[in-house]
């Protein structure tokens, strides 16, 4: 069976997809730069097609510093633009140097579309030092999920092919597929379920659902890759295994 397709890092959370070849990319008169959709994924482990590397960056993101800047005892990754160190700094209001969920929600907001707070909650969870047993983050890893968040949401406009601010099952299914994962489609169906308003209504996903459905999808495959070393599509797990491998991802933010 084939491999995954590419290796992604269990440490980062961003979707860094491959450059796509020049004959693939199609003129369009919006800003998105929308290209053909993939073909569809041979099977859950398919090598999928090259997908661009594209991500719209957030305001005031990409313009390198010459130095890290210092906020309190701690400092920024070198680069980090003032517009993100300022939307760190505008909620931490103690000056502690660590911010918790409404915080976080709060700070996305001056760069982003707004975030429920089960979404705030598995960011903070992916994203915090893993020895801190408090959920909350510093300003390397606001930097590191702010920067994360802007190649996401190259991915979301790549692929609301409507403009329509929402992506639904074929979209997602397509850009999940991009960045290499070919989710079956009974777990995008479950996946799609979680955001159900209940008025009967097709389910779509906002921005921050995609963000989440993206980052669980991510999350437990390279949890799962770390039992299947070599690739086969299959591994042996422990009942506590299994548990600590999926149980995190529910509940800390449900």
């Amino acid at each position: 069976m084939e491999s995954y397709g590419r290796s992604y890092s269990s440490q980062s959370y961003a979707p860094s997809a491959p450059s796509l070849p020049d004959s693939y990319a199609q003129p369009s008169t919006h800003s998105y730069n929308a290209t053909t959709s993939p073909p569809p994924p041979p099977s859950y482990y398919g090598q999928p097609e090259p997908q661009p590397s594209y991500h719209r960056q957030a305001p005031g993101f990409g313009y390198p510093q010459p130095q890290a800047p210092s906020y309190g005892h701690y400092s920024f990754p070198p680069g980090t633009h003032p517009h993100v160190i300022r939307s760190f700094e505008m909620v931490d209001r103690d000056r502690s140097g660590f911010i918790e969920d409404k915080e976080l929600q709060q700070a996305l907001s001056y760069g982003y579309q707004g975030f429920s707070l089960r979404t705030i909650k598995l960011l903070i969870f992916l994203f915090k030092d893993p020895h801190d047993s408090y959920l909350r983050i510093g300003p390397k890893e606001f930097a590191a999920l702010w920067s994360c968040l802007g190649e996401w949401r190259g991915i979301f406009e790549r692929y609301d092919r409507d403009r329509s601010g929402k992506i639904n099952l074929l979209e997602l299914k397509d850009a999940l597929y991009s960045i290499g994962y070919a989710v079956p489609p009974s777990v995008l169906q479950v996946l799609m379920s979680k955001y159900e308003n209940g008025n009967g209504g097709k389910t779509e996903l906002s921005f921050d659902n995609f963000v989440e459905c993206g980052m669980i999808v991510k999350g437990l495959t390279e949890k799962f890759k770390e039992k299947d070393s070599r690739y086969t599509g299959s591994a042996t797990l422990t009942y506590d295994s299994f548990m600590s491998m999926v149980i995190p991802f529910i509940v800390q933010y449900d």
